[in-house]
């Protein structure tokens, strides 16, 4: 199959049913759609955890908790994305743009990691999808074993709700399982891909940058020019470079926000599904339980560091566009002509990152940090339980 974009169909198709990619029919009334199921959702949730926070086990209020404050921080994202819906579609302009500039071996770097963003999107979605699957079977295997012969009001729900009315048939029972189970496969699609959609916009970046490295080392200061740089290379050259800065930047007002709540929610989620899972070793029944808990911690120890990741990666990538000036033949130059290189490393020292709310660089040292960070709360719990 030919490659035509950077975002793939596994992309694009959520975000149309979310009401986030532009031009999509019926936007408003997708994203009216889920703003009332999740609220309605969420209210049931934390219904659900405020009614039991002093008569459940804390192990069984933080398995809830967790699920709970994960559905809360999709809801943002989703908010997050509509809001700055115009940044989003400059975005989509700029890839588009990029997709019809570049031809020959410029544009097999782009074919290189669009291919790279697909495959990684549809890992991603399998990832989400095989984690809800586990998690659900887990949920009803422990409810078939543990709880038969008992009221049917009694079993437990794949998520943890409270609602105004009781299951006490067969058949009420079923519809709010596989209700729950369709509105946790559908909001796992959109956690996968606004995810994805990330490392798909810095692989997209990055191969920007690569052209632009390609361009410094092997064009501008060319012996077959006589190390002479032609006007018309020089200006390709700083509107690339301007690009990708501009690029960088929107990617950073988008995600900025998203990674700032993600990064205080995703150690509070860890550490508390890291909690249940060191509670449930040695309990009745426990291999379900666990299976249930490690598919959900594996999920937001994966999304933790995605995020972290995307910054690592897009920080190295800038530092390269300086190390590929400084690498070019400038020195076989004349001094007026060099003097192009040194006001493009000056400038590409200001390294392009993602922030955690414009306090501090996304990096694997931060994820690094929420990891540490949940497991000593996860000791201050066990000391309290």
């Amino acid at each position: 199959m030919k490659v035509t974009s950077t975002i793939g169909r596994s992309v694009e198709i959520p975000l149309r049913m979310f009401g986030i990619w532009p031009g999509s029919p019926y936007v408003s009334l997708c994203r009216l759609f889920w703003t009332i199921a999740l609220v309605t959702a969420q209210y049931f949730q934390y219904q659900y955890i405020i009614t039991h926070i002093y008569i459940a086990d804390l192990s069984d209020l933080m398995d809830g908790l967790s699920a709970t404050l994960a559905f809360t921080l999709l809801f943002i994202k989703l908010v997050t994305f509509w809001i700055n819906q115009r940044t989003f579609n400059k975005i989509l302009a700029m890839m588009a743009i990029d997709w019809k500039k570049n031809s020959g071996i410029d544009f097999n770097m782009i074919i290189s990691n669009a291919t790279l963003s697909h495959n990684f999107s549809n890992f991603v979605f399998s990832f989400h999808s095989i984690a809800v699957i586990v998690y659900s079977i887990s949920v009803l295997t422990v409810s078939t074993s543990d709880y038969e012969g008992t009221d049917i009001s009694m079993r437990p729900l794949i998520l943890k709700m409270n609602f105004p009315f009781h299951s006490d048939t067969q058949l009420i029972y079923a519809i709010m399982l596989i209700a729950q189970f369709l509105y946790l496969l559908l909001c796992s699609i959109g956690v996968s891909t606004l995810n994805a959609l990330l490392i798909v916009l810095i692989l997209h970046l990055a191969g920007q940058i690569d052209i632009l490295r390609r361009w410094l080392t092997e064009i501008l200061f060319s012996e077959e020019n006589g190390y002479k740089p032609s006007a018309v290379m020089i200006k390709k050259i700083i509107e690339k470079h301007q690009n990708i800065i501009n690029f960088s930047e929107d990617i950073e007002n988008l995600y900025s926000r998203i990674a700032l709540i993600l990064f205080v929610s995703d150690t509070l989620i860890i550490c508390f599904v890291g909690f249940v899972l060191v509670t449930s070793i040695g309990a009745s029944n426990s291999f379900f339980t666990i299976l249930k808990i490690l598919a959900f911690y594996f999920v937001m120890n994966f999304e933790a560091f995605v995020y972290c990741f995307a910054g690592e990666y897009l920080s190295s990538k800038s530092k390269m566009i300086g190390e590929a000036a400084y690498d070019s033949s400038w020195y076989q130059s004349t001094p007026q002509d060099s003097r192009i290189i040194l006001f493009l490393i000056m400038r590409s020292q200001n390294q392009l990152t993602i922030t955690i709310g414009k306090f501090m660089d996304l990096s694997l040292e931060r994820f690094a940090n929420i990891i540490k960070a949940s497991a000593s709360y996860v000791s201050v719990l066990l000391a309290m339980y």
